[in-house]
Parts: structure tokens; C-alpha cells; sequence
């Protein structure tokens, strides 16, 4: 082997147990914001038994959960990506799908452009025929 591609391969070695280590701290940070996430959730249940208005303590708890179904979602990319030494797009989709159903949580919340209302509509219908796209190409890929 020459000397040339000794180093090469040396340097690319480096950068990805470099990039592991990076896939590693974001998984760790991850799981630490999905735990106080979750948390949070628990507050937010205990505060909607002693809340007046019922609708909005329930939007509460679903902004909560939903956040921390969306932390969840990308920490599986990261793990995804530790098992295949690839990284999933379909989690990152589902993350996205949540994030826009989030948002539509909020339109009964506050005033929203019609406009908004259906660029947000149009989001979702987009990340989901991507998911059902790339679901199938990943599944395909898996065999």
C-alpha cells in the first residue's frame, strides 16, 4: 500500500470517528432534552387538574407531548444512524409532520392568516406523500 493512501485512509478514519463522536454528544444531549421534555409534560397534566379553562390546559399537554414526540423522532435518526452507519430520512419527516400538526394546534389559539392555514396544510400533504415515498425506497433498500 502506499504511503499516500496509508495517510488517506488514516484521515478518513479520524473524521469519522469524529463524526461518531459528534452522532454520540447530539444523541446524549437528545435524550437529556427528551427526558425534561417529558417532564414538563408531567407539569403540565398536574397543572390542567387545577386549571380553569380545560381547552387550553389540554392544548398545553398536547404542545408538551407533541415537542417531546419531535425530540424523540430526530434522537431516533441518530440512533438509526449508529445502527446503519446511514442516516434515516423518515424519522426526520415524522418530525416534521408532528411539527406542522403542532402548528395547526395553535390556529384555534390565535388569529391566522387563510394563507397560513393552507401552506401549513400543504406541508403536512408534502411530508406525507414523502414519507410514504421514501418509507417504500427505504424498505426496498433494507432487502
Amino acid at each position: 500500500m502506499s504511503p499516500t493512501k496509508n495517510r488517506a485512509d488514516t484521515a478518513i478514519s479520524a473524521i469519522s470517528s469524529l463524526t461518531r463522536a459528534i452522532y454520540l454528544l447530539i444523541a446524549v444531549s437528545l435524550s437529556l432534552l427528551a427526558l425534561i421534555s417529558f417532564y414538563d409534560v408531567a407539569l403540565q397534566v398536574a397543572a390542567l387538574i387545577h386549571t380553569g379553562d380545560m381547552t387550553q390546559g389540554v392544548l398545553q399537554v398536547l404542545h408538551a407531548l407533541l415537542l417531546t414526540l419531535i425530540i424523540v423522532e430526530v434522537l431516533e435518526t441518530v440512533t438509526a444512524y449508529f445502527r446503519t452507519n446511514r442516516v434515516q430520512v423518515t424519522p426526520i419527516l415524522l418530525a416534521g409532520i408532528t411539527a406542522m400538526v403542532r402548528r395547526v394546534l395553535t390556529f384555534g389559539v390565535e388569529p391566522v392568516e387563510p394563507l397560513d392555514i393552507g401552506m401549513t396544510l400543504i406541508a403536512i400533504l408534502v411530508l406525507t406523500v414523502a414519507v410514504v415515498y421514501i418509507g417504500r425506497q427505504e424498505r426496498a433498500d433494507n432487502y
